[in-house]
């Protein structure tokens, strides 16, 4: 699935509030990002959140009727790089140039991006050899982002200019578009078909020439299939088949991805937000329980959602439908990439919160909120719209406990939240009752063969009065249709006591005899000692963070301890006295500090063991999900404070640069001001959820003297 999300609707990302974030990743293969500017880059926040769960992520090229479009159109494929410059060269056909098309594919690459969608939504007056010329300079935008992004890069043609240069929207593919699909990598229709358009797309692109879409050796074009046709449904409804909102899985039940094998590009999902946000006493609890119906259904099974009756087109007949299902029913659940390839690490953000924790303390408390999609992460993609939880180790004859997952904003390990899964277990009088165990399985994650994994989580746990419970790490293999259950050896887990009530669980597990990579459940077995088995009993368990990364077997591997090597500040307003203005950029460096090396002796010339082995994998330099800074004043007499007396000051991602923060004197907290200077500390936080401690953390001073300026 595609969806196509517009910052320029009617919800604001705003830093200081809660505002609406996309959470379904793993349902989504490719997520545009659009607005109605000519080009439009993807916030570094969104890029980063979209690739830490393995979905590309592109921006958008469009051309509208109204305005220059046609006239940016066609300076875009001639290449002059200004207005009314014109080519000199003169053929029997428009020349195609490959000038932007480079400049674009170096702004994906810099910027971090997968590609483009198309969108030339304005009539090309020159007819079909302008058409003709845009389809060719497609192709060489292609080119470019295969050399300078990667081979994952992708240009998707958006149904809309036809071969003859008209603007004329098909709904479908066929013949009028078919030359801007086959230049493309993905076709993305409009959303205003009629129920029999999806099959009539199937039925034509079998009928196209196999050598057309099954690209060879020397072709730039990409093999298609029907995966790459996009049809496209409107969660607002606009013309969209079942009306939209609640009725968008009637259009969905026609595209039929699973079966017909079309894709669905999903327009507007932010629909949720926008439509209800204006209304009294709207808030973002309401929203989230909004947003989850849509997707993945009601957190209540026996809830019925009400569908509302969707307008029908002139002469169109009447298409019935089954009652509501969940946007996830149509979709295989993808897992985030393999830990081998890029570390996974979640503290099952959001993207937004009403505070900040750093090791489970509250360094920061809001009034409206927060909002940072660079912090997003998985939300534990087993537990929604409920867990699945299984009676663990034997076939207990009774029904298997009820659970719920939830967003807690009120604690958090590292970030704004937890994940609070809650447990509801009936009395029972079996003789073995009083104690029982369940398996409840979090996070889904795509492994590979014959490598070592580590995976670690921390947690707290509320349990009803009389109950005792025991708490377990474990992975299991993941059922998948058709496949043999891999084993999974797992190693002995070690657990270690937090501050302030968290526990941390560390284990290893490989897949030792199994071909191909697979996928893995990580969970925990759940053991519970009641008093009285006879009675109910509750209990919940806080998760604050799961990480899971690639695990050294040979100790003597030396490895890199991260740090952050210096801290630099540069003012951005001038200090003149009386008034003190700390306005500037905090900027820094991190570097990896091996341990420390004693040779006693020197080694034979013939010795065919080094005197040192080293990291040399891809995770053996220091990477980072964010920096931490604090600040903490200079006194007018005496020395400054430690980094422990620190004020917490804010977080890096905002602006998508890793090593800098701006520093604004008006936002800085009053207990800071008023010294003679201040003392700013970076904290980094690892790609393996792991704060630095103090002494591997950096600080640099800003200072003042009255009268020297």
């Amino acid at each position: 699935m595609m969806t196509r999300c517009s910052p320029q609707g009617g919800y604001t990302e705003s830093p200081s509030g809660l505002s609406y974030t996309f959470n379904f990743w793993n349902l989504c293969h490719t997520f545009i990002y659009f607005s109605h500017h000519r080009v439009t880059v993807p916030p570094s926040g969104w890029t980063n959140a979209a690739h830490r769960q393995g979905v590309k992520i592109l921006g958008t090229l469009i051309f509208e009727e109204s305005g220059s479009g046609e006239a940016d159109c066609l300076q875009v494929i001639v290449g002059c790089p200004q207005k009314g410059a014109g080519p000199t060269l003169r053929t029997a056909s428009m020349p195609i140039s490959k000038h932007y098309a480079s400049l674009l594919a170096e702004l994906a690459r810099q910027r971090g991006f997968d590609g483009y969608l198309l969108n030339v939504e304005c009539p090309l007056g020159g007819g079909a050899e302008q058409a003709r010329a845009l389809a060719g300079w497609i192709l060489l935008l292609r080119s470019e982002l295969l050399t300078k992004v990667g081979p994952h890069a992708q240009a998707i043609w958006y149904d809309s200019v036809i071969c003859n240069g008209k603007l004329r929207w098909q709904d479908r593919l066929n013949s009028l578009n078919l030359p801007f699909f086959l230049s493309s990598d993905a076709f993305f229709t409009n959303y205003t078909w009629p129920p029999s358009f999806p099959a009539l797309t199937a039925q034509y692109f079998m009928s196209v020439d196999p050598v057309l879409i099954n690209a060879n050796r020397s072709a730039l074009s990409s093999a298609k299939s029907l995966q790459n046709i996009f049809i496209g449904v409107d969660v607002w409804g606009r013309g969209s088949h079942g009306g939209g909102g609640f009725g968008s899985y009637k259009a969905i039940t026609h595209i039929d991805p699973q079966s017909l094998g079309l894709s669905v590009a999903l327009f507007g999902q932010a629909w949720t937000w926008e439509s209800e946000q204006d209304n009294p006493g709207w808030n973002w609890d309401q929203w989230w329980e909004y947003e989850r119906k849509l997707w993945i259904g009601p957190a209540n099974p026996q809830e019925v959602v009400p569908v509302p009756d969707a307008p029908r087109r002139p002469k169109e007949p009447e298409c019935p439908h089954d009652g509501f299902t969940p946007i996830s029913s149509f979709f295989a659940r993808a897992t985030p990439p393999d830990p081998a390839h890029l570390v996974f690490c979640t503290s099952f953000s959001p993207g937004v919160g009403l505070s900040w924790f750093v090791e489970g303390i509250k360094v920061l408390q809001t009034d409206r909120g927060w909002t940072d999609v660079d912090k997003q992460s998985s939300l534990g993609d087993l537990v929604w719209p409920r867990p699945s939880v299984t009676w663990e180790g034997d076939d207990r004859a009774e029904p298997v406990p009820s659970a719920s997952s939830a967003l807690d904003m009120s604690d958090a390990w590292n970030g704004g939240n937890t994940l609070k899964l809650s447990v509801a277990c009936a009395g029972s009088t079996a003789e073995d009752a009083f104690f029982r165990c369940i398996w409840l399985p979090v996070q889904s994650l795509n492994v590979t063969s014959l490598m070592s994994y580590c995976v670690h989580i921390v947690y707290k746990t509320v349990a009803c009065e009389g109950t005792d419970l025991d708490l377990g790490l474990f992975v299991k293999p993941l059922l998948t249709d058709g496949e043999d259950l891999p084993e999974v050896e797992v190693g002995a887990s070690t657990q270690s006591d937090l501050k302030h009530g968290w526990t941390k669980q560390v284990l290893t597990f490989s897949l030792p005899n199994h071909a191909t990579n697979a996928s893995v459940a990580i969970g925990l077995i759940v053991g519970f000692a009641a008093e009285d088995p006879s009675q109910s009993l509750d209990f919940s368990i806080s998760l604050g963070q799961l990480a899971v990364y690639p695990s050294t077997a040979t100790t003597s591997i030396l490895k890199g301890t991260p740090g952050i090597l210096w801290a630099k500040f540069q003012s951005t307003k001038p200090i003149i006295a009386p008034s003190i203005d700390f306005s500037g950029l905090l900027a820094w460096d991190i570097a990896s500090s091996l341990p420390h090396l004693t040779m006693e002796t020197i080694p034979s010339s013939e010795d065919p063991n080094p005197v040192w082995i080293l990291d040399d994998t891809k995770e053996r330099f220091p990477s980072f999900l964010y920096f931490n800074i604090y600040a903490v004043p200079h006194p007018h007499s005496g020395s400054v404070a430690g980094p422990e007396a620190a004020v917490f000051i804010g977080t890096t991602g905002l602006d998508g640069r890793a090593n800098r923060f701006y520093v604004d004197s008006t936002l800085l907290p009053r207990s800071v001001m008023g010294g003679r200077g201040l003392r700013f500390y970076m904290q980094g936080v690892t790609d393996r959820g792991d704060v630095l401690p103090w002494d591997l953390c950096a600080y640099v001073d800003r200072m003042f003297e009255l009268g020297s300026y």
